[in-house]
């Protein structure tokens, strides 16, 4: 009797344990699931804003600027941003603070706003190191390189859509 009593009590335990481990099995699932829909939602956005930044290739600087037909460089990227769905506060260093997922030159993807020291500038990523923005009066909207000024003066990065 005894004997039975501790093997029932065993057996108990090991289903309790199969349970528990299944349980937070699907628990980790859904986790991964949820956060690769996450960051495939935040690519989707970021396609849309890359897009809609680079559709203003040519348009005119214009201090204060958010389009459309000209644009300064957070005018450029606020315009862009909503156009996929994301609200961006106006100014440079508001966009900064108001996106949490901040990011380092190696971890950019597309769609990433780059922040620059000296100027307060901001421009989108858009692969390749390369980034588009709003540069200053007199030019247009443009594609530019990362390299040079731009590299050396990088003073971060964020995500935004996440």
């Amino acid at each position: 009797m005894l004997g039975s009593t501790a093997a029932q009590a065993t057996s108990d335990i090991v289903v309790a344990v199969q349970a528990e481990s299944t349980a937070k099995t699907k628990s980790t699932a859904k986790a991964k699931t949820t956060r690769t829909s996450k960051v495939a939602r935040q690519k989707v956005k970021a396609h849309k804003a890359v897009s809609a930044a680079t559709k203003q290739i040519g348009d005119p600087y214009r201090w204060g600027a958010s389009g459309p037909g000209s644009f300064d460089c957070s005018g450029l990227v606020q315009y862009a941003w909503r156009k996929a769905g994301v609200s961006l506060p106006r100014i440079t260093h508001s966009q900064y603070r108001a996106v949490r997922k901040k990011v380092s030159w190696s971890s950019l993807r597309p769609g990433d706003l780059m922040f620059f020291y000296g100027k307060g500038h901001v421009g989108m990523y858009v692969g390749k190191g390369k980034m588009v923005h709003s540069p200053s009066s007199g030019k247009t909207v443009r594609i530019v390189k990362l390299k040079g000024y731009y590299k050396s003066s990088f003073a971060g990065a964020v995500r935004p859509g996440g």
